[in-house]
């Protein structure tokens, strides 16, 4: 099964479950991959024949717009907005991560996998 890897997206949003957090807001990377039959594509060279990753950018953004408290909800409603538009795909992975988290020590990231 052929995908669609987007990596690195970064946003500038406000998630989480501190008060400080929905105040100042975060930067967080997506990475995500879509699986789907490309075979149609490959022979074609249409655009009509497969998922425009630009479309899938936009529905992302529009989801890390809206704040959360946690990861896994964000992630969710990624996947699930995802899905709804584009019924071709057969599976989607996505990584989450909140890039400097606020805790008492040095960590670079915390991240969710999530597979559906």
């Amino acid at each position: 099964m052929e995908c669609i890897e987007l990596k690195k997206m970064l946003f500038h949003a406000y998630h989480g479950v501190m008060e400080q957090e929905q105040i100042v807001g975060n930067t967080f990377r997506v990475d995500l991959k879509v699986f789907l039959n490309l075979s149609k594509a490959i022979q074609t060279d249409n655009l009509d024949d497969t998922i425009n990753y630009a479309g899938i950018f936009n529905l992302v953004k529009e989801e890390m717009a809206i704040p959360s408290h946690l990861l896994e909800n964000i992630a969710g409603r990624i996947i699930q907005k995802i899905k709804q538009k584009y019924p071709a795909i057969s599976k989607i992975t996505i990584r989450l991560a909140k890039m400097n988290p606020p805790i008492q020590g040095e960590m670079q990231e915390a991240a969710i996998i999530i597979t559906d």
